[in-house]
């Protein structure tokens, strides 16, 4: 008899399981048989910042780098990678032997040609006074015409050799000139007051000189109480940017450390590439304005700079602001092509035209219905983006499951609000 009784109350448990289940899905309780659940968001006016972001490394906004024009050894070296100097200081020091020992032959020389002018010039004065008396005589017929062709081919021969020892001189002083200005050049002096920012050699070692080819880079002196961040923008984003736009820089160097800036430089030509990707970058400097630092720098000397050359840094450029505006989850949009109640409110919404076959749409929750709505766009942030046209504030639109609302979801099917279903459930 137990057995009996046990049999019916798992029949009777098994059918009631069987009707709860057809039940939910017939929708004669929960209301959620026929019904897609769907994340809802009620618009309200927000605020968007559109920003473009990128990655680069922090650098001077002066760096001035430094070769020898003479090629020779290091003699002298009074400086250190970091010191500071201030301009007309002593940096580096060639050997000047073999640059003194060219200007002593240079000048030898020149004394030599000068010899040779003031013979030139000596000639030339004895073929003049020759010619003015030849002359005389010519005239009065003592002498032939022979002799007075040579007196005049005399006396234009020791003017031309006087011009021609006259630029030999020249040449010879121009010479002199350039040893000397060679032997100024192996004494390397500060360009400016700054910072040793980077020293690539050691006293002994030998330079190449950049009078022929590209020599050898000794020394960088920066002003390191201007820094910038040089970063590379993809061409999509680039047109958005503009000069003096205003920028959130973060340093990997200080965590949780948000530093402003402000963009000064942006590159007219695209970085050339050679990757397989062949991605087109342009260069864009952000100068990270001093009193966002200040904190960092307090019992610091005065030259003092919390960063250095060659850190990484993350910057995100505002391009636009909008304020109290109607925005939703970029989530939300999907791209549907014509359809008749998109052609409905193409006739109702002016700004909205019909000059596209796909149009921006979100899912507008009215009631049990999804109703499908064009929109116009503008701006976006991270997560939203600014509505121009075809939303109100209070109206409620589907932001979820992604798939259901791009893929699943049609205009007119019954939807409940998550929060709904549960409450049903």
């Amino acid at each position: 008899m137990n057995k009996k009784k046990l049999l019916i109350v798992l029949s009777i448990i098994v059918v009631l399981i069987v009707l709860l289940v057809y039940g939910k899905k017939a929708g004669w309780f929960g209301k959620t048989g026929n019904f897609k659940e769907v994340s809802v968001t009620k618009i309200e006016k927000i605020d968007i910042i559109e920003k473009v972001s990128a990655t680069g490394k922090i650098q001077p906004e002066v760096e001035v780098k430094l070769s020898s024009e003479v090629s020779g050894e290091i003699i002298d070296l009074p400086v250190k990678e970091g010191q500071q100097v201030q301009k007309g200081a002593l940096l580096v020091r060639i050997n000047p032997d073999i640059i003194q020992s060219g200007l002593t032959r240079s000048q030898a020389t020149l004394e030599n040609v000068r010899a040779g002018l003031r013979q030139a010039e000596a000639t030339l004065k004895e073929s003049k006074l020759n010619y003015e008396r030849n002359k005389g005589l010519f005239d009065k017929g003592v002498i032939s015409k022979a002799e007075w062709d040579k007196a005049i081919s005399a006396y234009e021969g020791a003017e031309a050799a006087k011009q021609s020892a006259y630029y030999n001189v020249r040449s010879a002083q121009a010479t002199v000139n350039e040893a000397k200005d060679n032997l100024n050049r192996t004494s390397i002096y500060a360009p400016m007051t700054g910072t040793i920012s980077k020293l690539s050699v050691e006293l002994g070692e030998r330079v190449v000189g950049t009078q022929q080819m590209a020599g050898t880079e000794i020394i960088r002196v920066a002003n390191l109480n201007n820094m910038e961040v040089v970063v590379d923008v993809n061409e999509n984003d680039i047109v958005k940017i503009s000069i003096a736009d205003s920028t959130i820089v973060e340093v990997d160097a200080y965590l949780k450390k948000k530093f402003k800036g402000i963009v000064t430089e942006i590159a007219n030509s695209a970085e050339s590439t050679t990757s397989a990707d062949q991605v087109t970058n342009f260069k864009v400097k952000v100068r990270i304005l001093e009193e966002s630092y200040a904190d960092l720098t307090e019992d610091k000397p005065d030259n003092y700079s919390p960063f250095r050359p060659g850190m990484t840094a993350t910057v995100d450029i505002i391009t636009d602001k909008r304020q109290n505006v109607i925005g939703v989850p970029i989530s939300s949009i999907v791209v549907k092509n014509d359809t008749s109640n998109v052609k409905e409110q193409l006739s109702k919404d002016p700004i909205i035209k019909d000059t596209d076959k796909k149009f921006e749409c979100v899912f507008v929750k009215d009631g049990e219905t999804a109703k499908l709505r064009v929109i116009k766009t503008a701006i976006q942030d991270d997560s939203n983006i600014e509505v121009t046209s075809g939303l109100q504030v209070g109206d409620e639109v589907i932001t979820g499951p992604y798939n259901v609302v791009t893929k699943i979801l049609k205009n007119g099917d019954k939807v409940i609000s998550e929060t709904e279903a549960k409450s049903k459930k």
